[in-house]
């Protein structure tokens, strides 16, 4: 008489003890693992191409657009910075006010320093001034002028008085940081922290100085264009993460079929959740 895995004397075969019940249930939930670490790498891989795709995006817009754009076009006051927005030339208008903040632990080239920051009272923003109707007044916009090897070189250059025009490249404003020292030094850009040393609206980006007339650079050192993160690069922490997930996925296939092997082998078709963790080890 046939016992176990036997049937009438014969072993039963991959495919038999595939098919049954208990091994399709099994399968099932695997298949939603699997398909689920898929979607995860997937994800993880459009992670991976999200920063060259924008960077790309922003090359082409800067080809069809050609000169930088005013700043009403891209951005209004108080409004979330997006960061497809890092590197965009715009166009702003205003007077600079006479408090100078130097941001301190910045390296250019090497070389450790500071940078110069001041704030813009925005007059024109190439809208007539639509982008902050409604809020309490022309908003304020951080642009750094400038780095210098030291706050004493970097005070000796202070910004010019009168109106402005600036062509500035956007970036994001840093979080957290703290106030600004008795001397202006402080260590991150934060539209947050300076917003209390100077009233009305503020831009949540910040400006890096690019062209100006009169000049407003005042002989430091000008700064690099930003770019996004990464550059036009794949990201490879999300790219290996996706590679990842797909093991998973992988793995859980194979974890079944392994179950289908060793009971059949063991001729045994009751599997349990003990052998299946114990089957993973």
């Amino acid at each position: 008489m046939a016992t176990g895995g036997e049937a009438g004397g014969r072993k039963r075969t991959f495919v038999e003890v595939a098919l049954t019940g208990k091994m399709l249930g099994l399968l099932a939930v695997m298949l939603v693992v699997a398909v689920g670490c898929g979607l995860l790498g997937q994800w993880q891989l459009g992670r991976s191409f999200e920063r060259a795709r924008l960077a790309s995006e922003q090359a082409r817009l800067e080809r069809e657009q050609g000169d930088a754009t005013p700043i009403a076009q891209v951005i209004a006051p108080q409004s979330k910075f997006g960061g497809d927005l890092v590197g965009r030339a715009v166009t702003v208008k205003g007077t600079f006010e006479p408090q100078q903040y130097y941001v301190s632990g910045r390296a250019l080239e090497g070389r450790a320093g500071v940078l110069a920051l001041n704030i813009l009272r925005v007059s024109d923003d190439g809208a007539g001034g639509a982008s902050w109707q409604g809020l309490s007044g022309a908003p304020a916009l951080a642009v750094v002028r400038g780095w210098s090897g030291s706050v004493d070189e970097a005070s000796a250059s202070p910004a010019p008085t009168g109106t402005v025009d600036l062509t500035v490249y956007l970036q994001g404003g840093e979080p957290g940081g703290s106030a600004p020292d008795a001397n202006g030094i402080m260590s991150t850009i934060s539209a947050a922290q300076l917003l209390h040393y100077t009233p009305g609206p503020i831009y949540s980006a910040y400006g890096v100085l690019a062209g100006s007339s009169p000049d407003a650079a005042g002989g430091l050192a000008q700064l690099p264009r930003p770019q996004l993160d990464g550059g036009s690069s794949v990201n490879l922490r999300n790219f290996f993460y996706a590679i990842e997930w797909w093991a998973f996925a992988g793995f859980a296939v194979a974890l079944w079929i392994r179950m289908v092997r060793d009971d059949m082998r063991l001729g045994s078709s009751a599997v349990s959740l003990d052998d299946l963790m114990a089957a993973s080890s």
